[in-house]
């Protein structure tokens, strides 16, 4: 029987996170007064997991996740989920009661990974936009509609939005290959191709957005973010099958993203007397 912790995925939930540590960064916020919202999305994050492989578990082709939750039924991690919800959306009940436009985007969130899960994830391209605007988009702004910053569509949101949503695209496109997802009905090369167009667009709006916040106080911070689809670009050179432990290594990347954000952010928070 699997770890009970294993079942959680906690090393994916970088992916909902991330974007909410950005919001906080890059608006110059306080951390700890948006940790229930944090919370709420990691919540989430691991009730989309367990609803994920609760429906994954049906298909008698899926050796891995079968793996992962060997001893365990559908209607066990669908109880999980359940329980993961509810407290998650507790937690973003003052948040809603504040700021009412954060029920907008929490209801889209939960609608996109609902559909993403129960109808889209075959759908290779639109199922990845789903995930994106739901773990990237609106957690980043529901963080900042919390925290009363008043413009909230600015040039900088976009480009930085833009540069993660593209990172995240390209790192899920890449999970997809590796785990014979949807996207490994089309050939190798098409997924080559695929996958090095998403990299490309990656570098290019994180070239933009840095050029955009050079001057700022944020200034070369953003800079790695140009460099990271270097290794992807290596890896799809030619049109091969991806080892496995390529997955490791996005997910390791992305939790070291998040504790860069999370060192920034507490650097910041002392800096302006906060901490």
């Amino acid at each position: 029987m699997s770890r009970r912790i294993d079942l959680l995925r906690l090393d994916y939930a970088f992916s909902v996170i991330v974007p909410c540590l950005m919001a906080v960064y890059f608006n110059h916020l306080n951390l700890f007064d948006h940790l229930d919202i944090i919370a709420g999305f990691l919540l989430y994050a691991i009730t989309g997991n367990l609803l994920n492989d609760a429906i994954d578990l049906k298909d008698p082709n899926d050796v891995e996740t079968a793996q992962r939750v060997e001893g365990y039924r559908a209607k066990e991690l669908a109880a999980m989920a359940m329980l993961s919800v509810l407290f998650g959306t507790f937690l973003f009940i003052r948040t809603c009661v504040e700021h009412p436009i954060n029920i907008i985007f929490l209801l889209a969130t939960v609608f996109m990974v609902i559909g993403y899960c129960v109808w889209f994830k075959k759908w290779v391209v639109i199922n990845q936009i789903l995930l994106g605007i739901s773990h990237v988009v609106f957690p980043y702004f529901m963080i900042k509609v919390d925290g009363n910053v008043t413009d909230l569509f600015t040039p900088t949101d976009w480009l930085l939005l833009l540069t993660f949503f593209a990172f995240a695209y390209t790192g899920q496109i890449v999970h997809e290959i590796i785990d014979g997802d949807s996207i490994t009905r089309f050939s190798l090369e098409t997924q080559r191709r695929i996958v090095l167009i998403s990299s490309f667009v990656t570098m290019g709006v994180g070239i933009l957005a840095n050029i955009y916040l050079w001057n700022t106080v944020f200034s070369y911070y953003f800079l790695p973010f140009v460099f990271i689809p270097l290794g992807t670009l290596y890896i799809f050179r030619r049109a091969k099958p991806v080892p496995k432990g390529v997955k490791d290594v996005g997910i390791v990347l992305g939790n070291i993203i998040m504790v860069y954000f999370l060192v920034l952010i507490l650097r910041n928070m002392h800096v302006l007397g906060m901490l």
